[in-house]
């Protein structure tokens, strides 16, 4: 590999790394100091748009196929019905 292939990586190298590092420390204080009463302000909407996201999400595991009961539960039978 050459100098100029080493160089012009598509890796970063770690003074670049440093450097961004410390840049974006830099953005994301004054982003908070700036605009901290606008973030304060949103959290109750962002409260109440969370439950239907965590409802989508959290239920992807749910199988509603509407197929066969596994064999666990037939032998088990219903628990929960009296």
């Amino acid at each position: 590999m050459s100098d100029h292939e080493a160089h012009y990586g598509g890796k970063m190298s770690g003074r670049a790394k440093l450097i961004f590092v410390g840049f974006a420390i830099v953005a994301g204080y004054y982003l908070f100091t700036e605009h901290t009463a606008h973030v304060l302000n949103a959290l109750p909407f962002l409260l109440f748009l969370s439950c239907p996201v965590m409802h989508l999400f959290m239920h992807h595991g749910h199988k509603h196929g509407g197929g066969t009961p596994s064999s666990k539960s037939q032998r088990t039978g219903d628990a929960g019905v009296q």
